[in-house]
């Protein structure tokens, strides 16, 4: 070191130890508001994003349900052009019919085997390792 350096206003040999602890909690205080202040900005535009795109998926979902059944309205009208309108419509309304009853029973399936809604394997495995650890205390 030089006696320039020492001379020069600022540098970190003419300022106490507590001043310089004192600026850097300052600093440091400062960056952390400033960080937080950066996170809610980027929290608050994704959180922007979420919702036109959740409203984007529920208008593609509804437009979704309008197509199907438009495209149930079509196959009932070429069904017709070889049949009486009403035995199209009835023949449409019993394959859907069937499709829902079999939606649902599969449905129906998966919730019975996820019920009881425990996690029964952990809980066995709580058991066997407080049985394992009370085992050994009594050694």
């Amino acid at each position: 070191m030089t006696a320039d350096d020492s001379a020069r206003p600022g540098s970190s040999a003419q300022e106490p130890v507590g001043d310089l602890v004192q600026r850097a909690s300052q600093q440091l205080s400062q960056l952390v508001r400033d960080e937080m202040r950066l996170a809610q900005a980027e929290m608050t535009e994704k959180g922007k994003r979420f919702g036109k795109g959740g409203g984007l998926f529920g208008g593609a979902g509804l437009m979704g349900v309008l197509t199907l059944q438009a495209l149930v309205a079509t196959v009932i009208a070429a069904l017709s052009l070889v049949m009486d309108v009403w035995v199209a419509a009835l023949i449409v309304t019993g394959v859907l019919a069937a499709v829902t009853a079999l939606m649902a029973a599969l449905g129906k399936q998966q919730v019975s085997k996820a019920s009881p809604p425990t996690p029964e394997r952990a809980v066995d495995s709580v058991k066997a390792d407080v049985a394992e650890i009370k085992e050994r205390a009594r050694r």
